[in-house]
């Protein structure tokens, strides 16, 4: 599954739609045979809020999110809500040919933890696997950050990444968040929800178990640090050789 050979792409900050086209696209391309595996990383401008493929898009108020400013996406990927803000979101396009959908994750969530560490503190990787289906039968607003699949990256057991795949065949598109700031905990502030306690109680609970790379290493992170330390956390963990190729060659391919 890991070959030696990957492209890396750095697309900057970019909206909604385009972020999730993009990565769509890179994953249609792989399927072709067109590109080697990837590791793309970027940001959102605006902030975003995005939902699982299957996620009821109606327990979210769009028109308070439109008024702040924010994008509201769908994701080809499955999973909850998240607000991206500050954070760099990465999405790695692979063969998981012979694989299943945890034996994917705990690869490349080896990778991530990796690089994470370079940047000067120890993660973990979530052991235990929770009874989604139960919990979102209760809530089915629950944001991503506020719970916490195997082989996710925690610090001092709180999270610190939170990631969705999906399959195309045995084209595996996987992304997810890397919380550089504390912003993702406003997502509650958009659903539609009649108790405001019951807000502050979500905010709470993203806060209990979530935990930002600025809040762990005591100072700002930038987003272009947490890029080079993922990027070489895969050629450290996996003995990769990453080439670099522009935006704009993969648009063209992808249009």
């Amino acid at each position: 599954m890991i070959s030696r050979k990957w492209l890396f792409l750095n697309t900057g900050f970019r909206d909604g739609e385009f972020n999730m086209n993009f990565d769509r696209g890179l994953a249609h391309l792989f399927g072709k045979g067109k590109i080697r595996p990837v590791l793309r990383v970027y940001g959102w401008k605006p902030y975003a809020i995005s939902i699982g493929y299957n996620q009821d898009e109606s327990v979210f108020d769009i028109e308070k999110i439109k008024k702040a400013g924010f994008d509201f996406v769908r994701r080809p990927t499955g999973g909850r809500a998240i607000l991206h803000s500050e954070e760099l979101t990465y999405s790695i396009v692979v063969d998981g040919a012979g694989k299943t959908v945890l034996e994917v994750y705990n690869l490349l969530s080896r990778g991530i933890a990796k690089g994470l560490s370079l940047l000067g503190a120890k993660f973990e990787l979530e052991e235990s696997q929770p009874n989604f289906s139960k919990i979102y039968k209760q809530f089915s607003s629950i944001p991503c950050f506020a719970t916490s699949a195997k082989y996710e990256i925690h610090f001092a057991g709180r999270k610190v990444v939170g990631s969705a795949q999906r399959r195309y065949g045995d084209v595996v598109l996987q992304h997810g968040s890397i919380l550089i700031g504390e912003f993702h905990k406003k997502l509650p502030e958009f659903l539609k929800v009649e108790s405001q306690d019951l807000i502050e109680k979500m905010k709470l609970e993203i806060e209990r178990k979530t935990i930002c790379l600025n809040e762990i290493l005591g100072r700002n992170v930038s987003f272009e640090e947490v890029a080079e330390s993922l990027k070489r956390g895969f050629e450290v963990e996996f003995g990769i050789s990453f080439e670099e190729i522009s935006e704009t060659k993969l648009l063209e391919m992808i249009l």
